[in-house]
């Protein structure tokens, strides 16, 4: 058991939990509680995957492309600079659908991708197939809620880049929340508590599942990567590199020269020389991060699973930060207080410079930890090739209903 970084208690009772029934485990410095298996967890496995393991956000992960533009074509001094990004943000806001449907300007999402067309929908139940697929297509290319975002960042030399996370949506959700069901002996559709449910995949439910959790990587990368060159193209700019991972999914990988299902929760893969994308918060910088080469590190990327963050970790929860509410949207009624105000938010964001559309006080940066001192946790095993200062940040409103969020 390898564990980077200071946790509290119950985040490591867990991860103790979780290493009774699985080979190997590791925790990242960004962990923290989640469901059965924490936050920033990776767990490897012997012919079996866990469905709370990888999570109702099938496939969730984060893309980003760095562009051929740079600060200067955007204009000749700071105040023409902010008047572009401010555009940019609009037009991003308004062209990009956050929340549960599509309904923002943009209209050619690829709901004719190939992937519709993949055998893995026939491991659905035959009766929920048609609606999967329906919600499935709906969906492709929006973004979201909770902390799901897209970003415009610039790095250490001026370029810009473009930045997004978010998952398998409403597609994903079902599939976990179905096999989750099917995973207790109750019937897809059925609401049962979130325990562990280790499915064999030389099994028929494990087999069906696998098939699907593939399936919802492959729907997730493509909605990353249209929404991602979208706002390149509201830049005006072109695609130069892509930098993409998924951090809740679960991979076939060889370790010590034996075969292992390895389940990766809010955890990057990081192998030597792999490339990811770290979100620090709406007001912190995000970095472009490789797995270090080297024999030093070697052993701890081993006993770390070849992973690393993928994000800088909560240090409280969404009802700590916003306070509790009764009801939804400008009806919702205050019961207590969070901890973070509007004017807590707002100082920090205009410090920052960010142009900030919608996001709410869950998701401040207060809430987060620091990305630098996490990744100083990580013990070496991964290096920083690009610091992105984040220019344009776009989340969904406070309001924005979404049960997919997270």
């Amino acid at each position: 058991m390898k564990i980077f970084g200071q946790h509290d208690e119950n985040t490591i009772i867990q991860l103790q939990k979780v290493a009774q029934t699985a080979e190997r485990v590791a925790l990242m410095a960004d962990g923290h509680v989640g469901y059965v298996m924490p936050i920033g967890g990776v767990a490897a496995y012997r012919d079996k995957v866990s469905v709370v393991g990888v999570g109702f956000d099938i496939a969730c992960g984060n893309a980003a492309i760095r562009t051929n533009l740079t600060l200067a074509d955007l204009g000749d001094t700071d105040a023409a600079q902010h008047g572009a990004l401010g555009s940019i943000a609009d037009e991003i806001a308004n062209t990009v659908s956050f929340g549960v449907g599509r309904k923002n300007r943009a209209d050619d999402a690829p709901v004719d991708h190939e992937l519709f067309h993949d055998e893995a929908w026939d491991a659905a139940p035959p009766r929920e197939r048609k609606a999967l697929v329906d919600k499935a297509r709906s969906q492709l290319g929006t973004v979201g809620s909770g902390n799901h975002y897209v970003d415009v960042f610039a790095d250490e030399t001026g370029t810009l880049w473009v930045g997004v996370h978010f998952g398998s949506r409403g597609f994903g959700h079902t599939v976990a929340s179905g096999f989750l069901a099917l995973g207790q002996g109750k019937t897809w559709g059925e609401r049962v508590p979130e325990r562990e449910a280790l499915l064999d995949i030389n099994e028929p439910l494990g087999h069906d599942y696998w098939h699907l959790m593939n399936l919802a990587g492959r729907y997730a990368y493509a909605g990353r990567e249209w929404v991602a060159r979208k706002v390149v193209s509201i830049l005006g700019g072109r695609e130069m590199e892509l930098v993409h991972n998924h951090h809740n999914f679960a991979w076939k990988e060889t370790h010590d020269g034996e075969e292992f299902v390895v389940v990766r929760k809010g955890a990057t893969p990081a192998f030597p020389g792999q490339k990811g994308f770290i979100g620090g918060s709406m007001g912190d910088d995000a970095v472009i991060v490789q797995g270090r080469l080297g024999d030093d590190v070697a052993g701890v990327q081993r006993d770390a699973l070849f992973s690393t963050v993928h994000g800088a970790g909560r240090v409280m929860s969404r009802s700590q930060a916003a306070g509790k509410k009764k009801g939804w949207g400008p009806k919702a009624r205050i019961i207590s207080p969070g901890r973070v105000t509007p004017e807590m938010m707002k100082e920090w964001i205009d410090a920052k410079g960010v142009i900030l559309r919608g996001g709410g006080l869950d998701e401040s940066p207060h809430v987060y930890r620091r990305l630098p001192e996490v990744l100083a946790a990580q013990e070496g095993t991964v290096e920083v090739l690009h610091t992105l200062r984040p220019l344009v940040v776009v989340m969904a409103g406070a309001n924005e209903f979404d049960p997919y969020k997270d």
